[in-house]
């Protein structure tokens, strides 16, 4: 990729709004451009619940960030999570016509577009089919088995699903925000690009993004991703509850939660006092540290309750699922103190903290390498690496290597070439499908 190129993620969250522009140095590192960031309005948990509001807090953070950078963003990529998004584990098979050749590209296409065939609920539609591990005959864990000879293959799919409505939501905003749809990726996994090492994903590990509406979770062992979720709780309900159990207004809750709370109660002497000023000249509130840190306590271990819930449900006891490298705690909600001792204590798994440092430049700006930002980072290396990958098709087709065929397939344009197979990723074929939907709704 050359360098002067730039792309944009934009990580539409329920608290914040975060477009980000940045291209890859000659290092292969990530030089950020501009940051832009508004207040989220009109997103819950995750999912759009007002169209125009959200659309004037993208305008706001896109408009930001183009003043930071001095550069215009046309087309984003987009991260999708919310408390509509659920995973699956599915297991399917094709059998060759002819098993004395070898298994290529098209036979995995050909497996992969059935499991597409799977029926849903009402209004979903699968977005995500992750092969896991392939059989060939019987024999199993392959991990690759082009080049192979085999009669059947099977393999092993992590399917995730969501609602579809959402997702043509944010269609929406984005278009009538006046950017291009990029592509769509799925927040756990932009985040996990972000902060998690290729070492961690080999060795088994669980990332837990705690934003402000959902905290999202995606398991990874082998080098694959096996299982992913999203808790409909973050650091908004925390908020709410100490909104609600010390009586006071939201913006002093938050401010009270950032400054002076902990997960860890015991930290707290019963003299540690915090005022809060009396709203139009009434007395000031007190209130003690160690009661607000027994409301954050309370809904802290309910919430890393349930992830570690989804983490037996992978079946982390199981030796050969053992997450050898724990766990990595990113997202805003991560910065709480003590977090990190509650998730070892209740879990009793290996924790740190993610930052998305590891891919920035030297001189990027410290706020940039905060777990805050650790989605909307892996949102911006997913945009770098399609306009890579794009590039290198291009030139390619340029040089005259690539000798095209097209031939419409489970109704998506596949291009054959004599030595290069251009195909598209799952998400690249919601994204074509999601414009085509804008364009006709016009």
């Amino acid at each position: 990729m050359e360098v002067g190129k730039y792309s944009v993620g934009l990580d539409i969250g329920t608290t914040k709004i975060v477009a980000i522009i940045g291209r890859e140095n000659e290092y292969g590192k990530i030089e950020i451009l501009g940051i832009g960031r508004s207040k989220s309005l009109g997103v819950h948990r995750g999912v759009v619940n007002n169209i125009t509001q959200t659309i004037k807090s993208i305008q706001q953070a896109v408009e930001q960030a183009e003043v930071n950078s001095g550069l215009k963003i046309g087309s984003v990529v987009v991260g999708i999570a919310g408390q509509h998004i659920r995973s699956l584990q599915h297991s399917d098979y094709i059998t060759r016509s002819n098993s004395e050749e070898v298994i290529d590209e098209d036979d995995l296409d050909r497996l992969c577009n059935q499991v597409y065939k799977l029926v849903m609920l009402p209004g979903e539609e699968i977005i995500h089919v992750l092969p896991q591990e392939y059989k060939v005959d019987g024999q199993a864990e392959i991990k690759a088995p082009i080049g192979m000879y085999g009669g059947r293959l099977e393999a092993n799919f992590h399917v995730v699903v969501g609602q579809v409505s959402s997702i043509k939501n944010i269609g929406r905003c984005i278009k009538s925000a006046g950017l291009d749809l990029g592509n769509i990726t799925l927040e756990p996994l932009a985040s996990s690009d972000a902060v998690l090492s290729q070492e961690e994903k080999e060795a088994g590990v669980a990332l837990i993004d705690i934003g402000g509406g959902t905290t999202d979770l995606a398991i990874f062992k082998d080098g694959i991703i096996r299982h992913t979720a999203v808790i409909p709780f973050g650091g908004n309900v925390i908020t709410e509850d100490i909104k609600e159990g010390c009586s006071i207004i939201e913006k002093q809750a938050e401010l009270l939660k950032m400054k002076f709370g902990s997960a860890w109660p015991g930290e707290n002497k019963d003299n540690e006092i915090v005022s809060i000023p009396g709203l139009r000249g009434r007395d000031p509130k007190e209130i003690t540290l160690k009661n607000l840190s027994k409301i954050i306590h309370a809904r802290v271990v309910e919430i890393v309750e349930q992830v570690y819930v989804e983490i037996k449900n992978y079946g982390h006891e199981e030796q050969k699922k053992k997450l050898i490298a724990g766990i990595v705690l990113t997202g805003g909600g991560s910065q709480l103190k003590h977090l990190k001792q509650l998730v070892e204590y209740i879990t009793g798994m290996d924790t740190r903290i993610g930052y998305p440092n590891e891919h920035l430049a030297g001189d990027s700006d410290q706020e940039i390498a905060s777990p805050l930002y650790a989605t909307a980072v892996g949102l911006l290396m997913n945009a770098l690496e399609n306009e890579a990958k794009g590039k290198s098709t291009e030139e390619e087709q340029e040089e005259g290597l690539v000798e095209e065929t097209v031939m419409e397939a489970h109704g998506e344009t596949v291009v054959t070439g004599a030595v290069k197979k251009e195909r598209k990723s799952v998400f690249d074929k919601w994204s074509e499908k999601l414009k085509d939907f804008l364009d006709n709704a016009e």
